[in-house]
């Protein structure tokens, strides 16, 4: 491997990466600031929904998976008071309300049931059929209805022109956005916050592992979960905020884990898996490293910024190579199951290249 030192690590960190950050962030702001009135908009037609400007802190309901790729959780308000419960065996039911004569498949891993009566406190617009069927909330349902409400709300705004709905076979919103900088893609997905509360699902932290510590476990898993309507029948857990506070301080003891992060997806953006339509997201890389934190816990694991980074392409690489990345918090469902085979073939390709030679990337 040709040599390259910590110095071309630092000058790529405060040159690309710095100018990443910049452009994101300028484009990250006018998207929030569209999708933040088009949802005030619909908030006021139907209650169910919440403007995103009502939401948590530092945007924590939009994720950047790519540059011109983004997923923005719209919140769902009139349900509190979350409990888990077993669900029925089989259910029996189309979308439409027709009967079926074999059962509804079963949720994945990362999916489960909702029942309206598993809250607590739900309104009543939550009991209506418009959303509901057998007393489950259907989320197919739930997008149905947003979907309708965001057409006539981008009509009625003067965001004509600059906003359009795309066309979808997935059971969830695409939305192209024209900004200064250039259009963008995101998924617009309604989200039932559920915080303070921990799904069973989620076996962590998992048993003699030194990080993170205690407090900052328990702290994490106050800050719940979500589901997200994002299939038919189906609602995926999500961890946003509890993502968000294990990333923060990630490096308070003067590691080098977030530039390793950074330096990392900017690589990925630019030469491994470039595009608008990545087969490897900034999620996947975020979850790689969690997944290395957990294994080389110490402080001194991160001193060295260029032992640090090789450590952790090359884990990307085993990852690409084997299509296996487990979900940190519920392990058994890997985060690679469905994605193109041939696309993490050619980013494997990639990475051995890069790794033959990488201060030909690193300038």
């Amino acid at each position: 491997m040709p040599h390259f030192t910590e110095e071309d690590l630092d000058h790529y960190l405060q040159n690309q990466v710095d100018l990443r950050r910049r452009q994101v962030s300028k484009i990250e702001e006018e998207v929030y600031k569209i999708v933040q009135e088009l949802t005030s908009a619909i908030s006021a037609k139907d209650g169910r929904f919440q403007s995103i400007s009502h939401s948590g802190i530092n945007n924590d309901n939009m994720k950047v998976e790519a540059p011109s790729q983004f997923v923005i959780m719209v919140p769902l308000r009139g349900l509190a008071g979350y409990t888990e419960r077993k669900a029925r065996q089989w259910r029996y039911y189309t979308l439409h309300g027709s009967k079926l004569i074999s059962p509804v498949r079963e949720p994945e891993k990362l999916h489960q049931w909702l029942e309206v009566d598993q809250f607590l406190k739900s309104t009543q617009e939550w009991h209506q059929s418009d959303v509901t069927f057998e007393g489950d909330i259907v989320p197919a349902k739930v997008v149905a209805i947003f979907k309708e409400l965001l057409e006539n709300t981008i009509q009625a705004s003067n965001f004509q022109g600059k906003i359009s709905i795309l066309e979808n076979v997935s059971p969830f919103v695409r939305i192209a956005v024209e900004t200064t900088e250039q259009q963008i893609e995101a998924e617009l997905v309604p989200a039932i916050e559920i915080p303070n509360y921990w799904p069973s699902k989620a076996h962590w932290p998992r048993f003699l592992k030194r990080w993170p510590l205690k407090d900052k476990a328990r702290c994490v898993k106050s800050f719940g979960f979500n589901l997200l309507a994002k299939s038919n029948y189906h609602w995926q857990l999500s961890f946003t905020r509890a993502e968000l506070v294990l990333l923060d301080e990630l490096d308070e003891d003067g590691g080098c884990r977030m530039k390793c992060l950074q330096v990392i997806r900017k690589l990925k953006e630019d030469f491994w898996c470039p595009g608008s339509k990545p087969v490897i997201t900034s999620y996947h890389l975020q979850t790689l490293l969690f997944w290395s934190c957990e294994k080389y816990s110490r402080s001194k694991d991160w001193r060295n910024f260029r032992k640090c980074f090789l450590r952790l392409v090359k884990k990307l690489q085993k990852c690409v190579l084997q299509r296996y990345l487990r979900h940190y918090f519920v392990t058994s469902f890997n985060l690679l199951k469905y994605t193109n085979t041939n696309e993490l073939d050619m980013m494997s390709q990639k990475l051995s290249e890069f790794l033959t030679n990488p201060s030909t990337y690193l300038h």
